[in-house]
C-alpha cells in the first residue's frame, strides 16, 4: 500500500463525521457501534468522542485500549483508523471539544453528570478510494 502523509488523510477526512468505533471486551470479542466524532474537525491523528462514562466501550477501552475507527462515504471512501483509546475527563478539554449539537445526548453540556471524552491516537489509518489507496503510521 503507498505510504501517504498525515496531511492526505487529513484532507480525506475532513468532513466526515460518523464512524463505527469497534472495541474487544475482555473475552477479546468485538463489539463495534456509530459514533460522531462532531465533523469538520481538522485530522490531527487524534479522534475525540464525547460519552458517558459507564458505558461498555469506556469499559473496554480501559481494560484493552485497542480500537478501530471505520468509516465510510457515499462515494466509496472508506477509511480504517488503527489506535489506541484513553478516558478524559478534564473539564477544559471537554469544553475546548464540545459543540452544541451534543445537547441531545448530554443536556447539561459538559456539566453532565458522568460524561468523558474518548480520545484515539491512530498509530495507522489506511484509505481506499475507487482506485486510489494510501496508509499513514505514526511515527511514535
Amino acid at each position: 500500500m503507498k505510504k501517504a502523509s498525515l496531511k492526505t488523510i487529513a484532507e480525506r477526512m475532513k468532513n466526515l463525521d460518523f464512524c463505527m468505533m469497534v472495541t474487544q471486551d475482555g473475552k477479546q470479542v468485538s463489539h463495534s457501534r456509530p459514533m460522531s466524532n462532531n465533523g469538520k474537525v481538522e485530522y490531527d491523528g487524534d479522534s475525540w468522542f464525547f460519552s458517558y462514562e459507564d458505558s461498555h466501550k469506556v469499559d473496554q477501552i480501559m481494560n484493552n485500549h485497542h480500537v478501530n475507527l471505520i468509516y465510510q462515504t457515499d462515494d466509496l471512501l472508506f477509511i480504517e483508523c488503527i489506535g489506541a483509546g484513553e478516558i478524559i475527563q478534564d473539564k477544559d478539554t471537554l469544553k475546548e471539544k464540545w459543540v452544541e449539537d451534543l445537547d441531545q445526548w448530554f443536556p447539561q453540556g459538559i456539566e453532565t453528570p458522568g460524561i468523558c471524552l474518548i480520545k484515539v491516537r491512530a498509530s495507522k489509518v489506511r484509505f481506499w478510494h475507487k482506485e486510489e489507496e494510501g496508509e499513514y503510521t505514526s511515527k511514535s
